[in-house]
């Protein structure tokens, strides 16, 4: 089981990963993901050899056998399906994200407390709250994204954990109480900007 910084570096190797092979390579190298990632060669041979992936001393890693590797670290041998709620600013930009199917993550419906958000066209279906479970049901979900206002963001989060969301990408700037078996990840753009602000100051200091 590799830990969350771990899994963050994994993540990293993979995008660069991808991108190597839409540039057309086949084999790539400890020292090649370690310029694109900022990642230390040391570093990404130990944690491909936790993982049980080696490469050849002189022939590198396969891309295509690296990707099927981590494709199964991170679970996306099976499609996972999930759903968006809210329709703002940045929900309907989220929707329209066309890079989920690279991580065989299939975006099956839309929700909004806003009838006419039903009528545009948007790539998924958008439904009430009240087809919620029913969706959930069907699609088998267990992952939501909320991007919903930060004074409906809790209710919100409440009802898709009574409706069977285990997983919850919070963007609404607030610190959901769930419970101990629902996981959280919450993307404040504040925060990561007051954080480069404080950064970059230190540095400039």
């Amino acid at each position: 089981m590799v830990n969350l910084v771990q899994t963050k570096r994994l993540q990293k190797y993979r995008m660069a990963l991808l991108r190597f092979k839409k540039m057309g390579l086949k084999k790539t190298f400890s020292h090649s993901l370690s310029e694109e990632t900022s990642v230390s060669a040391v570093l990404i041979r130990k944690d491909f050899s936790q993982c049980g992936i080696r490469g050849k001393r002189r022939g590198g890693y396969d891309i295509d056998l690296l990707l099927g590797e981590l494709k199964k670290i991170f679970g996306h041998e099976k499609e996972q399906n999930i759903i968006i709620v809210g329709l703002g600013n940045i929900g309907s930009a989220l929707v329209k994200y066309e890079d989920y199917r690279q991580s065989n993550m299939n975006m099956v419906a839309a929700f909004d407390i806003d009838p006419a958000k039903r009528t545009r066209r948007y790539p998924v279906p958008v439904y009430s709250l009240e087809n919620l479970r029913e969706v959930i049901d069907t699609f088998d979900v267990s992952v939501a994204i909320l991007a919903v206002p930060e004074f409906s963001a809790q209710e919100t989060s409440r009802y898709l954990v009574e409706n069977g969301i285990r997983g919850i990408l919070n963007f609404a700037p607030v610190l959901l109480k769930v419970p101990d078996h629902v996981l959280v990840n919450n993307v404040n753009v504040m925060i990561e900007l007051e954080r480069l602000m404080y950064h970059i100051g230190v540095i400039q200091d």
